[in-house]
């Protein structure tokens, strides 16, 4: 008790420093390199306020004291660790969120998709697949999906679990129909999801020409050669180094004349690769390959 008081005490009177960050960055780093040691999951190369963020509200959610007490939960709890994994890698969004965006997909790539015999489509870190069916469902609609394969990726497979499902809780039925008629939809919901106790549940007709599997950015090499990737809001969640090697990623995985659709928020420019690609639309940040 004496050698702990002496230890602790401040030196000629001068308080000790508050190391309380210095200290959880330190923790945060153990507990990421324990991550991938422990299971594979890759999350260094993340933006470092995105994980900060995160990580703080898996500790509250979790009820532990300290990002330590997270690290010995998430080794000792395969659940923990995947709720983790889904907390980390999650792309907060809802169904047709921003339809004037929706509405450019449909004007700028959907005419140039048709033109294809056969169409192959990625949605990189899809989180829980929201983009994926509101997508599906316009091709759907302008009956071009059924020449389309759509292969919808992400780390966690607890998202890709809700994603598979197809189910999403929907606030307002008007709101929702009103956002699928501003991206340019001409018929009813109907038509492809049904409505039921505040929920949506898209029909096996959109769900067939959907495979989901696991990937990461991260880690993983190219699963193939698509004529679209669409990946809103999936380069700011990483670090600059991350987000040169998921550039280099997406131009490999990318035919020629293929598109990239990007958030409103992310750009080309500037990029390692800006020179191959050419903006298809004036406000939103949708890309076609031309070398």
């Amino acid at each position: 008790m004496v050698e702990s008081i002496v230890r602790d005490a401040p030196i000629g009177g001068v308080p000790l420093p508050d190391r309380s960050e210095e200290r959880a960055a330190v923790e945060l780093s153990l507990l990421l390199e324990a991550v991938v040691r422990w299971s594979g999951y890759d999350f260094r190369q993340y933006a470092p306020a995105t994980l900060k963020r995160r990580v703080s509200e898996r500790i509250r959610a979790e009820g532990v004291e300290t990002i330590s007490g997270l690290q010995e939960r998430v080794l000792h709890d395969p659940e923990a660790l995947r709720r983790l994994v889904f907390s980390l890698s999650a792309n907060t969004n809802r169904l047709f969120r921003s339809p004037e965006y929706f509405r450019a997909v449909r004007e700028r790539v959907v005419p140039f998709l048709r033109t294809y015999s056969f169409v192959r489509l990625w949605f990189p870190a899809c989180s829980t697949g929201e983009d994926v069916y509101t997508i599906a469902a316009i091709l759907y609609e302008e009956d071009v999906l059924d020449r389309c394969m759509i292969y919808a990726t992400d780390m966690s497979d607890m998202a890709l679990a809700h994603a598979r499902a197809g189910a999403y809780h929907v606030n307002s039925l008007e709101e929702y129909a009103n956002d699928y008629r501003l991206s340019g939809g001409r018929g009813s919901i109907s038509e492809f999801c049904e409505w039921s106790e505040g929920q949506v549940q898209f029909k096996e007709a959109v769900q067939r020409q959907l495979i989901f599997s696991t990937h990461s950015l991260a880690t993983d090499a190219s699963l193939n050669e698509f004529h679209a990737i669409v990946a809103r809001g999936v380069l700011p969640q990483y670090s600059k180094s991350l987000q040169y090697r998921v550039h280099n990623l997406f131009l490999q995985s990318l035919t020629r004349f293929g598109f990239i659709c990007l958030s409103s928020a992310e750009s080309l420019h500037a990029t390692p690769h800006e020179g191959a690609f050419r903006k298809v639309d004036e406000v939103f940040p949708i890309y076609r390959r031309m070398r």
